[in-house]
C-alpha cells in the first residue's frame, strides 16, 4: 500500500515512454499526461488490459470504447508518432493557447485531429477524435490490407528479428513499385513543367531548360515519397521502425522542397537578369546578386527551421531567444543595420547607376559596385574608395553621369599686342573648329573676348561634349586643344604668360622688340582654311580606323 501511494505521489514527475511495461497502475484521468499514459500503458504487450485503456473514451459502451482506443494507438503507431511523456502537461486545468479551451493536441502538425479535452473533472479523448478515428484508421490501413493479411499463409507469418516474412516480402514489393512510380512521375513531371514553361516564356534560354530538367527530378522524388508514405503503414511494422522511417521521409521531403525552391529562385533570378540586361540602368544589374543571396537565404532559413521542427526542437523558444539575441546583436552593430537601410534607400531612390561618374565630398570617381554594406568607387587614379551606404544615403551626391552633356570651359590668354583683326580671326576659327568637331554640340557654344586681364586678353571658350564617358571627354579635349594651337600657330597668334615689360622709347642701334603681325585678310583666310581642312581630315581618318 505504501509503495502504491509513493508511486502515485511521484507520478507527475516521472517521464514514461510509449513502451512502458509496468503493471498494476491505477487509472488516472486527472490531467493530460495521466490520461495518455493510462491509454498507452494498458495496450502494451506486457500490460495489455484494453478495458482499462477504454476508460479514456467518454460516452461509449465498453465494447465500442475498446475498439476506438485500440484504433487510436494503431494510428499513432502506423504513422510512427512516438509520444514523449515528458512533454505532456500535468496541469489539470491546462488550456490550449491557440483555441483557449481545455484541450491538448498530441501532434498539432502531423495529427491535429487526435487530441484530449476536459469533460467535467477528467481528461478524455475528444468527441472529434472519436468521430474521425475510423477515417484515420482506414486511410492508414486500407481495406485491402486486412484482405491480404487473411490470405497470408502460416509460413509467411514467421518472424525474423521480430519482423514477419510477409512484411519483408511486402517491403520489397513496395520498393519496386515505388521505383516504378518514380520513373513514370519523372517523365510526367518534366512534360508538365515543359508545358508550363512554354506558356510562360516560349523562347526560354538554355539555362531555364536545364533548371526544368533539374526540377523534374526532386518533384518525382516527392511523388515517390508520398506513395511510399501512404502504403508503408499497411505493412504494420512496430512503432520504433515506423518512427525512424517517417523521420527519414520527413527529412527527405524537406531537403527536396528546399532544392525545388532554390531552383525556382534560380529561374526567377535568371529571368530578372535577362530583363535588367535590356534596361539602361546598370544599378538593376547590381541588384541581381543581392536579390539572389536574399531569396536563397530565406529558402535555406525556412528549410532549417522545418528540419528543427522535425527533430523536435521548440522553434517558438528558439525564435524568442533569437529575437532577444538579435536585439542585443543589433544594438552592438548599429552601423551594419544603418548601412543595410542605406543600401535599401539607394536601390529605391537610385541616385546613381553603375559606371556613373559622381562627386561625393572628397571622393570623385566611377561607381563600380553597390553591396549590402558599402559602395565601391574607383577614382581617376584607379584607386578604390569604399563608402558606407549609410553615409552615402545622407550626403550630397553630384551625379555627373546623369548630365545630358559634358561641359568644357576654359580661358585663352592672348598677348596684348595682338592686332584686333587676328583676334577676330582667331575667335572665328575656334568657332569653326567646334562646329567641325564630331564630339561637340554645334548648336550650343560660346567663344568671346570677355576680359582684359593683368597680362593677357581673355578669350572664353564654353562648349559641350556629347559623350558622357570620362575617357572619351579627355580625348575630345585633346583634339580640340591641338586644333586651337595649330590655328594659333598658322595665324601667328601668341599666348601670354605672366610677364613685366619695361618700355624704352629710344634705344640706340636696336630695333623694336615687339613681334610683327601679318594681318593680310587673304593670308588669314588661307591659314584658317588650312587648319580646318587638316582637322576635318584627321577626324574622318579616325572614324574610318574605328
Amino acid at each position: 500500500m505504501i509503495k502504491k501511494l509513493w508511486l502515485l505521489a511521484c507520478f507527475p514527475f516521472i517521464s514514461f515512454a510509449q513502451t512502458e511495461t509496468k503493471t498494476g497502475v491505477l487509472i488516472d484521468l486527472s490531467n493530460p499526461r495521466s490520461t495518455i499514459y493510462s491509454h498507452l500503458h494498458f495496450l502494451q504487450p506486457n500490460s495489455y488490459q484494453p478495458k482499462k485503456a477504454a476508460k479514456t473514451i467518454f460516452g461509449l459502451s465498453e465494447k465500442k470504447a475498446i475498439k476506438k482506443s485500440i484504433k487510436i494507438k494503431q494510428v499513432l503507431d502506423g504513422r510512427g508518432l512516438f509520444v514523449d511523456m515528458s512533454k505532456i502537461p500535468t496541469n489539470s486545468n491546462y488550456k490550449d493557447s491557440i483555441a483557449n479551451t481545455y484541450r491538448y493536441v498530441l501532434f498539432p502538425k502531423r495529427m491535429p485531429k487526435i487530441y484530449l479535452e476536459k469533460i467535467e473533472k477528467n481528461w478524455y479523448y475528444s468527441k472529434e477524435t472519436i468521430l474521425e478515428i475510423d477515417n484515420l484508421y482506414n486511410s492508414i490501413y486500407p481495406w485491402y490490407v486486412q484482405k491480404i493479411e487473411s490470405l497470408i499463409p502460416i509460413t509467411g507469418q514467421k518472424k525474423i528479428l521480430s519482423i514477419g516474412l510477409w512484411q519483408i516480402v511486402g517491403l520489397l514489393i513496395l520498393l519496386l513499385l515505388t521505383y516504378f512510380i518514380y520513373l513514370i512521375s519523372k517523365k510526367i513531371a518534366y512534360y508538365i513543367l515543359k508545358k508550363i514553361q512554354n506558356k510562360i516564356a516560349k523562347n526560354a534560354s538554355l539555362e531555364i531548360n536545364k533548371v526544368l530538367k533539374k526540377l523534374s527530378h526532386p518533384v518525382s522524388l516527392l511523388i515517390m515519397i508520398a506513395f511510399f508514405e501512404k502504403i508503408f503503414p499497411a505493412l504494420q511494422f512496430n512503432l520504433s521502425v515506423n518512427t525512424w522511417v517517417f523521420l527519414l521521409l520527413e527529412i527527405a521531403k524537406t531537403v527536396f522542397w528546399i532544392y525545388i525552391f532554390l531552383q525556382i529562385v534560380q529561374v526567377i533570378i535568371h529571368t530578372y537578369s535577362k530583363y535588367t540586361e535590356k534596361t539602361e540602368n546598370k544599378l538593376d544589374d547590381q541588384l541581381v546578386p543581392i536579390l539572389n543571396s536574399f531569396l536563397r537565404g530565406i529558402v535555406i532559413t525556412l528549410g532549417v527551421f522545418k528540419l528543427l521542427i522535425i527533430f523536435g526542437v521548440n522553434v517558438t523558444t528558439l525564435i524568442a531567444g533569437a529575437t532577444i539575441g538579435g536585439l542585443a546583436f543589433a544594438l552592438a552593430s548599429q552601423d551594419t543595420v544603418k548601412n543595410l537601410i542605406g543600401t535599401i534607400m539607394i536601390f529605391i531612390d537610385k541616385p546613381f547607376r553603375i559606371e556613373d561618374w559622381i562627386e561625393t565630398g572628397e571622393v570623385v570617381g566611377t561607381v563600380e559596385k553597390v553591396g549590402f554594406r558599402s559602395t565601391q568607387i574607383r577614382a581617376a587614379d584607379t584607386s578604390i574608395y569604399q563608402i558606407p551606404n549609410s553615409k552615402l544615403s545622407e550626403i550630397v551626391i553630384n551625379n555627373k553621369g546623369l548630365r545630358l552633356y559634358r561641359r568644357y570651359n576654359t580661358n585663352l590668354g592672348l598677348r596684348y599686342d595682338t592686332p584686333p583683326e587676328l583676334i577676330e580671326a582667331f575667335i572665328d576659327g575656334i568657332k569653326k573648329i567646334i562646329t567641325a568637331h564630331p564630339e561637340t554640340r554645334s548648336d550650343s557654344y560660346n567663344v568671346e573676348l570677355v576680359g582684359l586681364g593683368d597680362f593677357s586678353l581673355q578669350i572664353m571658350v564654353n562648349m559641350y561634349f556629347k559623350s558622357l564617358a570620362w575617357d572619351s571627354e579627355q580625348s575630345s579635349k585633346h583634339k580640340l586643344n591641338i586644333a586651337i594651337l595649330k590655328l594659333a600657330k598658322e595665324l601667328g597668334v601668341g599666348f601670354a604668360f605672366p610677364t613685366k615689360t619695361i618700355e624704352i622709347e629710344q634705344f640706340p642701334d636696336k630695333s623694336n622688340l615687339f613681334p610683327k603681325y601679318n594681318i593680310d585678310e587673304k593670308r588669314i583666310a588661307e591659314a584658317t582654311s588650312k587648319v580646318l581642312g587638316r582637322f576635318e581630315n584627321e577626324n574622318n581618318t579616325s572614324k574610318s580606323d574605328q
